[in-house]
């Protein structure tokens, strides 16, 4: 009897783990064009839900520039509903610099090239359903 209990047990662990593994995983490649220059670097977040939209990323990743511009990649992405923000870091210090009203002073940008009006942009405007690898093309 305690042999088929381990037997059970085992099949039932592998099923799980097999479910797990079945989730298919996607690519969003994320292309930042017209920088002002080469200076600095670009900062790039990923977000999957409203609430955290532009305060707390899922991933994040920084890249050098060239040519006023750079290619990105965000690897092993489950499907689902996500928005990127990128911003030129021309100074190099590590964050998106504002003026004293809080209006940022280096460029930025979303996903589906979302622009806020008098405030960031919205999650409505910048989400997009990721159901297959993906290449997203954002304006400074």
């Amino acid at each position: 009897m305690n042999v088929i209990v381990k037997i059970i047990v085992i099949l039932v662990i592998s099923s799980v783990m097999t479910e797990m593994n079945a989730q298919e995983n996607y690519s969003i490649k994320v292309i930042a064009k017209n920088a002002k220059g080469n200076a600095g670097k670009i900062f790039l977040g990923l977000y999957n839900t409203e609430a955290d939209f532009l305060k707390k990323r899922f991933k994040g990743i920084k890249s050098e520039i060239e040519n006023k511009s750079c290619s990105v990649t965000f690897e092993n992405i489950p499907a689902g509903i996500y928005a990127v923000s990128i911003f030129h870091d021309e100074n190099d210090n590590g964050k998106m610099d504002s003026n004293f009203m809080g209006i940022p002073k280096e460029d930025y940008g979303c996903s589906n090239d979302a622009s806020g009006f008098m405030g960031p942009p919205k999650w409505n405007d910048a989400k997009f359903e990721l159901k297959e690898n993906k290449v997203i093309t954002i304006t400074l």
